[in-house]
C-alpha cells in the first residue's frame, strides 16, 4: 500500500473524500456535483470519482435537476434513506425504548419495554429487553441485518470501553457495578457478529442528537443536560456549527457536592445536586411535605400531577417547584464558570415537561450564581428533539462510525477509546 509524506495510505485517503462528501451531502442537504467541490475542498476529478463509488455503493441517488444559469442543468445527489439502518436503544428510568431507523434517521419502527417493578434495573431482565426489542422492530420494518449499520445504546452511568470482552457500564446509582453489557447483549445472538453493537452514557447520546440535529446546531461550545429521574450532562467544545460529527464528553454532573452533609443523594453520597433536582427527589421532597400520592404510580404521572397542583395554586406544590428551578440554576452555574459555554440545552422528559414552568426561574439563579462574564454570553434553552432524543442520539453512535469509515459498513475494534472501526468483509478476510 502507497503512503505518502503524511503517513497516510491511498485507502486512507480514499475514505477521508469518501467521508467529507457523505457528511457534506448529510447535513447539507442535496447538492451538485459543481457543489460538492467547494463545499468538501475536492477537486473535479476527485469529487466524480467518490461520487461514482458511492452510487456504485448505493448509497447516493439522484434528488432532482437544476437549472445552472443558463448552462447545462444540474443533477442533484442525496444520501439514499434506505441504504442502511441504524438501531438506538435508550436504557431509561422506567422502560427500554428500541428504534428502527433508515440512513437519515426516517423512524421505521418502535417498541418500549417497561421495567418491571417500576425502576427495576436488574441487568438479565434489560439485556432480554434490548434483544426482544431488536427483533420486534426488525421484523415491524421487514428488514434484516444485512443493512444494518449497529446498535447504538444509551445507558446511566460511566462506560469503559478498555474491558477484555468490551464495554464496561459503572452505574453506581442503579446498582451496576462493572457490567459487562457489550459481552451479555453479543451473548443473547440476537445479531451477527460483524453487526456492533456501541454502548455510551445516555447524556452523551442526547448531547450528540440535539447537536447533530436539534438545539445545538450552530453553537461550538454547548452543554446539554440530561433532566429525568436524575441528572446528567454532556459537554461539547469546539463543535462544528453545520452539526456534523461532533462528540461531546459526559459529565457526572448530578453527583456535583451542592450541600456539604445535605440530602441523601441515590449513589450514596451526601448532597449531590441529583439529590435536589432529580424527578425522583423532586417528588421525594414534594411528598415529605404532604404532596400527593407519588408512589401508586409512575414518575411521568406523578410529576404531572405536581405541576397541576402548582398551577392550581398550592403553595406546598410552588416552594417545592421554585426550590427545584434554585439549585438547578446554581448547578449550571458550576457548568458556566467552569466551561464558558456559549449554549446550556436541557433535555430529557422531566426537563422538558418543567421547563416551560421553571425555565425563566432557572435563567436568573444561573447568571445570579455566575461569573458576570461567562453568565453574559451563555444562553439557557430547552432541547428540541422531545423524549426520543437519547434514542435517536443512540443511533447516531453507529452512524458516526460509518462516517469515518467513508460508508463502509462496519464491526468494532475490540478495546479502542474512542472506538476505531474495520470494514465486516476486511474483517472476515483477516486483512486488519
Amino acid at each position: 500500500m502507497t503512503t505518502g509524506r503524511s503517513g497516510r495510505t491511498v485507502r486512507d485517503l480514499r475514505r477521508g473524500n469518501r467521508s467529507a462528501v457523505l457528511q457534506r451531502l448529510y447535513f447539507g442537504g442535496p447538492m451538485s456535483r459543481q457543489e460538492l467541490g467547494p463545499a468538501t475542498g475536492l477537486s473535479s476529478g476527485s469529487v466524480s470519482n467518490v461520487v461514482g463509488e458511492l452510487v456504485a455503493d448505493g448509497l447516493l441517488e439522484e434528488a432532482g435537476i437544476v437549472d445552472s444559469d443558463g448552462g447545462r442543468p444540474r443533477t442533484l445527489l442525496r444520501v439514499a434513506p434506505g441504504s442502511a439502518h441504524m438501531i438506538g436503544v435508550d436504557v431509561g428510568e422506567t422502560r427500554v425504548r428500541v428504534e428502527l431507523f433508515d440512513l437519515t434517521l426516517t423512524e421505521l419502527a418502535r417498541t418500549e419495554l417497561p421495567l418491571l417493578p417500576r425502576g427495576c434495573y436488574d441487568v438479565g431482565p434489560i439485556v432480554d429487553h434490548i434483544e426482544k426489542g431488536i427483533a420486534t422492530v426488525l421484523a415491524e420494518a421487514g428488514v434484516g441485518t444485512e443493512r444494518l449499520l449497529g446498535v447504538g445504546v444509551g445507558v446511566p452511568g460511566i462506560v469503559d470501553r478498555g474491558a477484555p470482552g468490551g464495554a464496561v457500564v459503572h452505574g453506581q446509582t442503579i446498582g451496576w457495578d462493572a457490567v459487562p453489557l457489550e459481552e451479555l447483549l453479543r451473548a443473547t445472538g440476537a445479531l451477527p457478529e460483524e453487526v456492533p453493537y456501541i454502548i455510551d452514557n445516555g447524556a452523551r447520546t442526547l448531547g450528540q442528537a440535539e447537536m447533530w440535529f436539534g438545539a445545538g446546531r450552530g453553537a461550538r461550545d454547548a452543554v446539554v443536560v440530561l433532566f429525568g429521574s436524575g441528572v446528567g450532562a454532556s459537554l461539547v467544545t469546539d463543535g462544528s456549527p453545520d452539526g456534523g460529527t461532533t462528540q461531546g464528553t459526559p459529565l457526572e454532573w448530578g453527583h456535583l457536592t451542592v450541600s456539604v452533609r445535605g440530602r441523601r443523594c441515590r449513589c450514596g453520597a451526601l448532597g449531590c445536586l441529583e439529590a435536589y433536582t432529580g424527578a425522583e427527589s423532586l417528588l421525594a421532597r414534594w411528598a415529605e411535605r404532604g404532596g400527593g400520592p407519588v408512589d401508586s404510580v409512575d414518575e411521568e404521572e406523578a410529576l404531572s400531577a405536581l405541576l397541576a397542583t402548582a398551577r392550581a395554586g398550592d403553595p406546598v406544590a410552588r416552594e417545592v417547584l421554585e426550590e427545584t428551578a434554585e439549585y438547578l440554576g446554581a448547578g449550571l452555574s458550576d457548568l458556566i464558570n467552569l466551561f464558558r459555554p456559549e449554549r446550556i440545552l436541557i433535555g430529557g422528559w422531566a426537563g422538558l415537561m418543567l421547563g416551560p414552568h421553571i425555565l425563566p426561574a432557572v435563567r436568573e439563579h444561573a447568571t445570579r450564581y455566575s461569573l458576570r462574564h461567562p453568565a453574559g454570553r451563555v444562553t439557557v434553552g430547552l432541547g428540541s428533539l422531545g423524549p426520543d432524543a437519547v434514542t435517536v442520539g443512540a443511533a447516531t453512535l453507529p452512524l458516526s462510525a460509518f462516517f469515518a469509515t467513508g460508508g463502509r459498513r462496519t464491526a468494532p475494534e475490540p478495546h479502542a477509546e474512542p472506538p476505531g472501526w474495520r470494514t465486516a468483509l476486511e474483517v472476515r478476510k483477516g486483512l486488519l
